[in-house]
């Protein structure tokens, strides 16, 4: 039986580049039509490219990512994907950007190899997923930080028209239907609806 080699490429969103990625299998020698590409997020493994390889993968095989992340941001799924991988596959797994974690034998024995990539696994999913809980605490704490400096956060909101006042009192005479009166200043209804009520509210 052949040992394959694959590969797995993941980039969260249809607009991300994977180029680095793409490099780094090059580099590894895994052929193109070895390599498995997903474009969705990484909070579950319910991904048909990511489905697909774990079908194919056999023991002997080995799976090769960039870096941890690219299989998952979830501290416990990823560690039980990494069990499924290792143990109910027997396939090894190698991540390029961190070197300890290659789980082909290369310790001498199969204790030794399987001993030292468990914990390399579980050290290396935990800090991954600490440093993602890091960096969102820190986008939380910085969105708190710069709404109490009185920052507008989102998107701008729509100016008035020049000729609002006018039409909101014909709206407010109900001279004009809330429609018309959007119609007229070219928006939206619950955009002037919006608008008026803001305003009557004062």
């Amino acid at each position: 039986m052949n040992n394959n080699t694959y590969g797995y490429i993941r980039v969260s969103t249809m607009s991300q580049r994977d180029d680095r990625q793409w490099v780094a299998m090059k580099d590894f020698g895994i052929p193109k039509e070895c390599v498995f590409v997903d474009k969705q997020s990484g909070k579950d493994f319910h991904r048909p490219a990511y489905t697909e390889m774990m079908n194919r993968l056999n023991p002997g095989d080995t799976l090769v990512i960039k870096s941890l992340d690219r299989l998952g941001r979830n501290y416990d799924e990823m560690t039980k994907q990494l069990d499924i991988i290792t143990k109910e596959k027997e396939a090894a797994i190698v991540v390029i950007d961190l070197p300890l974690l290659d789980t082909r034998n290369k310790y001498g024995d199969d204790l030794t190899a399987k001993l030292i990539s468990n914990l390399v696994i579980q050290v290396f999913s935990y800090v991954a997923e600490t440093e993602r809980n890091m960096n969102h605490q820190r986008t939380l704490e910085g969105l708190a930080a710069a709404r109490a400096r009185g920052v507008q956060l989102g998107r701008k909101p729509m100016e008035k028209p020049t000729d609002y006042e006018a039409v909101f009192t014909q709206w407010k005479n109900k001279s004009l239907s809330a429609r018309k009166a959007a119609k007229i200043l070219k928006v939206s209804a619950p955009t002037f609806l919006k608008w008026a009520k803001t305003q009557a509210d004062k």
